[in-house]
């Protein structure tokens, strides 16, 4: 057995009881899989957590109130060990469930809702000591109607599974897709430090179809054409002197398997928000440091799917927009209150 193949046995358990979450054994669950020192990093508005009974006071147990089918859908897991030595597992999925009651701040719906998750699990002896994880939080708002924010450029949409059907069963060298993955991003970073956008060389590393996951907030593109309209020239005209995640103290972790690889970091973007033009937020002339969890899957050598996440509530809160009091402000004339499905038995 391989030492990827060992990190996805170490961690299989967690996945079982998660994929239809029960709230009587949430917290043995928990217990089972987590060091009681674990270092939790969770997106805004969780924060820094240690150990598995503030993961399950904060985030698992209010989600599984508010959604009491919950299920936690992977679509991609990948183990490695990182040049630095330690060892990991990345995961991409949805949870999902039938949303009878709020969730912070978030008015039910009576309905099936999905909710994006990144969530990357540092092992050591066979127990999580490490977790960084991004709920895409904004996702669930669209799906309840009440986003409170400008709208965004990209498609809005449940995000699907690798579309070869192999998420879950990625093996072999990863290596090659690795370098892959960091020259496309090298070659980002020359623009707009060079203001010619052919620079980029993006048709080198992009498949002509790729599809660009993004968060809910910027949303989906297709080709070069959408990633440049829905995402690229937004986020590079409000934040020119964007950074490779190796600039300064900012690090990421990479491992990757065959054609998928994964970047962890916590945070890894460092910028400063200058000009105007990203998702209507007004140029607020602040640094700000971004959490991106991104997943990739390679195609004939190119890049065919981008799976992004980026705590986006966090980069609101960082230049002085509270989205989920924005939220709470419109929630003055809505009701909140738990939603009663009948079981269909009587008309």
């Amino acid at each position: 057995m391989t030492s990827a193949e060992h990190l996805k046995t170490a961690l299989a358990p967690l996945r079982r009881a998660l994929a239809t979450a029960d709230a009587a054994g949430l917290r043995q669950t928990l217990t089972a899989a987590f060091a009681q020192d674990a270092t939790l990093h969770l997106c805004h508005p969780f924060g820094d957590l240690t150990g598995p009974d503030a993961l399950h006071d904060r985030a698992l147990a209010p989600l599984l109130a508010a959604m009491p089918d919950l299920e936690r859908r992977d679509m991609i897991v990948l183990a490695g060990t990182t040049p630095e030595g330690q060892d990991w597992v990345g995961c991409m999925g949805n949870y999902m469930g039938t949303f009878i009651a709020p969730f912070l701040g978030i008015r039910p719906t009576g309905h099936l809702a999905h909710m994006r998750y990144h969530e990357f699990f540092r092992l050591e002896a066979g127990r999580i000591v490490g977790m960084q994880a991004i709920w895409d939080i904004p996702e669930l708002m669209m799906v309840a109607g009440v986003w409170p924010m400008a709208p965004q450029m990209g498609a809005f949409l449940c995000t699907p599974a690798p579309m070869t059907g192999d998420g879950l069963t990625a093996s072999g060298d990863g290596s090659a897709a690795i370098t892959h993955v960091r020259a496309m991003l090298t070659d980002l970073c020359r623009h707009p430090a060079d203001p010619d956008p052919k620079v980029m060389r993006l048709e080198a590393y992009w498949h002509p179809r790729f599809n660009w996951y993004g968060p809910a907030g910027i949303g989906t593109g297709r080709g070069n054409s959408g990633f440049r309209n829905w995402h690229q020239i937004p986020f590079l005209q409000a934040m020119p002197d964007r950074k490779l995640d190796s600039m300064g103290a900012l690090s990421s972790h990479w491992f990757g398997e065959g054609d998928y690889v994964c970047e962890t970091g916590w945070p890894n973007m460092r910028l400063t928000l200058s000009e105007d033009g990203w998702m209507g937020i007004a140029p607020a002339g602040r640094e700000v440091l971004l959490r991106s969890l991104d997943f990739w899957r390679l195609e004939g050598g190119l890049i065919r799917e981008n799976w992004v996440l980026v705590d986006l509530l966090d980069l609101y809160a960082q230049v002085g927009v509270d989205v989920l009091a924005r939220l709470a402000a419109f929630n003055k004339a809505r009701n909140l209150g738990p939603v009663s499905v009948p079981d269909g038995m009587s008309i």
